[in-house]
């Protein structure tokens, strides 16, 4: 898994704007993946960041970087708590949520719709997501937008521009380790 690529797909979760990222990578060996990410651990624990593989299929990787502390906020909102409990997570921590989501993902070959509860989706599209079974949307950006459209363009704007942000300072040689904030 190369840096340049956790920048590209997580530069909002690194500069702070969002709980986590999810991306795909290349894994032709889960050994070496794994002694990267225990690497990529020490690197941004102090930034309060965490990396997990969440699923393996066919040489590629699903990884998951996010901010623990975020996490456990955003599962706290009481819309996501009713979506969260409907899905059988009743009662569960945000590190047992994360547990059981990676579960879901790895019995299952689809996603769990509650997913967007761990990527700073806003509760209320993830809901509405689940209700309209992925119909009925107002628009499409980084997630499917069923509420607030002029907010979430917004935030993808935003999304966008630190991407390219931190693509362009990454290529100019700053290391990971200062493109992640500490929040």
């Amino acid at each position: 898994m190369s840096n340049d690529l956790l920048v590209q797909c997580c530069a909002p979760t690194l500069a702070g704007l969002k709980t986590g990222s999810l991306f795909s990578c290349p894994c032709p060996d889960r050994k070496e993946l794994t002694a990267q990410i225990r690497q990529l651990n020490r690197q941004l624990r102090e930034r309060g960041l965490m990396i997990l593989p969440l699923r393996y299929s066919q040489k590629r990787a699903l990884v998951y970087l996010f901010r623990p502390l975020a996490l456990q906020r955003d599962l706290k909102n009481s819309t996501a708590r009713a979506i969260l409990d409907g899905a059988g997570y009743g009662g569960l921590s945000s590190d047992q949520c994360l547990l059981r989501l990676i579960r879901r993902l790895r019995e299952s070959g689809d996603f769990p719709h509650e997913i967007g509860l761990f990527l700073s989706y806003p509760p209320e599209d993830v809901k509405a997501f689940i209700d309209n079974k992925a119909q009925n949307y107002k628009f499409i950006g980084c997630w499917k937008v069923y509420g607030d459209e002029a907010a979430a363009r917004k935030t993808f704007e935003t999304y966008k521009k630190c991407t390219d942000s931190y693509c362009r300072l990454f290529r100019a040689g700053y290391p990971l380790g200062q493109l992640a904030v500490a929040v």
